[in-house]
């Protein structure tokens, strides 16, 4: 399934909302586009690991928890978590 995440896909929750879209698959973890997504700084990337990945739905990650809990499993670039 990994080898189905591209670029600029729309990652989403379980409910089907917009967590944030794809820049590229890194290691075992999806690193998020910078300016994209509830958590988003702006200045640098959020990730989410590749484990919570339910599916690929055409265009669409789904991950395998609700938008509002996906956004607290997001991670810096160093693997903490995202200080909300």
């Amino acid at each position: 399934m990994t080898d189905e995440i591209k670029a600029d896909m729309e990652v989403i929750g379980a409910d089907g909302v917009h967590v944030g879209t794809v820049d590229r698959v890194d290691g075992s973890r999806i690193k998020l586009k910078k300016r994209d997504g509830f958590g988003a700084h702006g200045k640098h990337h959020h990730y989410i690991e590749l484990g919570f990945v339910a599916d690929v739905e055409g265009d669409k990650v789904r991950l395998s928890a609700n938008a509002d809990v996906a956004v607290t499993l997001e991670e810096e670039a160093s693997g903490c978590p995202v200080d909300l």
